[in-house]
């Protein structure tokens, strides 16, 4: 099928091409750091790892996060469309996958993202100022023993609220969007190097000891399970940087600022990963860590060890500039990959629809606001995550698979870094993430798996539907 067959919903009013480069690589930094850099800390240091371990999980899903960086790069000359990995897969495999994408990211993807750094902050709002719990009495109410949809009433309406609050800018205007981003990235990126400057240069008290950062290599499949953990943490902090392709149609030059801004993207974010988290443990150690709750945030932990509480204050303030940016970024990228699914006939029709003084897909953004907004009722920030990244390596695996099958095909035409190696590492990585994940979590993936699953009823009804148009 050619690349704009059905995109015929809006043919008076068409997206604008209105982000350059810099807006571009600013999304691909501005919806990965987010809040997973502030808060996973301390799940990572409930492992038991040590610290030398936990850095060296944050390389390595740097790393991985760059190989498929790479496959996206090879992807992107496919097509100047929006939706991205949707088009990458459609072009490779067909309305099937692609569709199967589509609906994973708009059921749990996408929308889980935005619920779960809405819940973040409200969370962090929470740290500073109590919110009050309406529905206290029924907190204890839940379905499967893991989704409390009356826990935590207080910080759920607030995250409603947030998300209330980027819908309206976003309707707006894909430009209004991308200025709310620049200035939110700029100022995280900027906290986060203050961040490190003090946690590197941080001198203990007279009389303290603490280990410094080192290795010490653990052995057997207890380790092993633990460092895909920690991963899983890292992973949702690099997550995102696939998002820019889903705005490929309103990119300037997209073939080549969307290659560039995914790279000098996912380069920002993995050096202030790793500079960061030891930074962290170079102040706070990692046993320590492990014994905070998981409902704190290591950030603050540290940043109150630094400068007390005026540290505290700052890095919570840091971390809800940083979640709000990325709530933004995220609505903002993925919100298109249902408007190129309702252009193709296999989303619900008026989320192809383009506002005609805003140039915006503003049906398919409510429609993602408010499956969001379910999601943040249904779920909390550690389960939202985890279903994320879980339900995200399974298409890191047909990422990788459509690059082999275009390169071969010649569809492909430039030459890749490291190809068919970076494929294959990249396939071999995701299946041992996604095998550990169901083994660890079986409830989180089974949950995970069914919402996947349920896309099949759907296309099969979508493709009958447009067999009788």
């Amino acid at each position: 099928m050619p690349q704009n067959v059905g995109a015929t919903a809006s043919k008076e009013v068409t997206l604008v091409r209105a982000l350059g480069l810099f807006s571009g690589t600013l999304l691909v930094a501005g919806v990965m750091i987010g809040s997973g850099v502030y808060k996973k800390i301390i799940p990572m240091a409930q492992t038991g790892l040590s610290e030398g371990w936990i850095l060296m999980a944050w390389v390595i899903a740097g790393i991985v996060t760059m190989l498929g960086a790479f496959n996206l790069v090879g992807l992107t000359s496919l097509t100047e469309e929006s939706g991205g990995v949707y088009e990458y897969l459609r072009l490779s495999f067909g309305n099937f996958f692609s569709f199967l994408f589509g609906w994973t990211d708009f059921s749990i993807i996408g929308s889980a993202s935005v619920a779960a750094l809405a819940f973040m902050f409200a969370q962090t709002v929470n740290s500073i100022v109590p919110l009050p719990n309406p529905l206290q009495q029924w907190e204890a109410f839940n379905f499967g023993g893991f989704i409390y949809p009356f826990a935590d009433a207080g910080i759920k309406i607030l995250a409603l609220a947030a998300i209330g609050i980027v819908t309206f800018i976003n309707y707006r205007g894909v430009k209004e969007g991308g200025v709310v981003n620049n200035i939110f990235t700029s100022a995280k990126i900027t906290g986060i190097i203050i961040l490190i400057v003090l946690g590197i240069t941080y001198t203990m008290p007279a009389g303290s000891t603490v280990a410094p950062v080192q290795a010490s290599l653990p052995a057997g499949m207890p380790f092993l399970s633990a460092l895909f953990a920690a991963m899983l943490s890292a992973f949702w902090a690099y997550d995102g940087w696939l998002d820019i392709s889903f705005v490929t149609g309103e990119i300037k030059n997209p073939k080549k600022n969307v290659p560039l801004a995914i790279l000098a993207g996912v380069s920002m974010a993995m050096l202030l990963y790793v500079l960061v988290n030891f930074a962290y443990l170079q102040v706070v150690p990692a046993a320590t860590l492990a014994t905070v709750q998981s409902n704190q945030i290591g950030a603050a932990v540290v940043a109150q060890k630094l400068l007390g509480n005026f540290g505290k204050t700052l890095i919570v303030t840091l971390i809800l500039i940083s979640s709000f940016g990325s709530l933004n970024a995220v609505l903002l990228a993925h919100a298109r990959v249902y408007y190129r699914m309702a252009q193709e006939k296999f989303f619900f029709k008026n989320a192809a629809r383009v506002h005609p003084v805003y140039r915006t897909p503003y049906k398919s953004i409510v429609y993602t606001s408010a499956w969001s907004c379910v999601l943040v009722v249904s779920g909390t920030f550690d389960l939202l995550t985890d279903m994320v990244v879980f339900a995200s390596f399974i298409f890191y695996i047909l990422l990788a698979l459509a690059v082999l099958k275009m390169k071969q095909k010649a569809a492909i035409t430039q030459k890749l870094v490291g190809y068919p190696v970076v494929q294959v590492v990249v396939i071999i990585f995701s299946l041992a993430l996604l095998v550990n994940t169901i083994v660890t979590q079986p409830k989180q993936t089974a949950t995970g798996l069914l919402l996947v699953l349920l896309g099949v009823p759907f296309y099969l009804f979508f493709k009958q539907k447009n067999k009788q148009q």
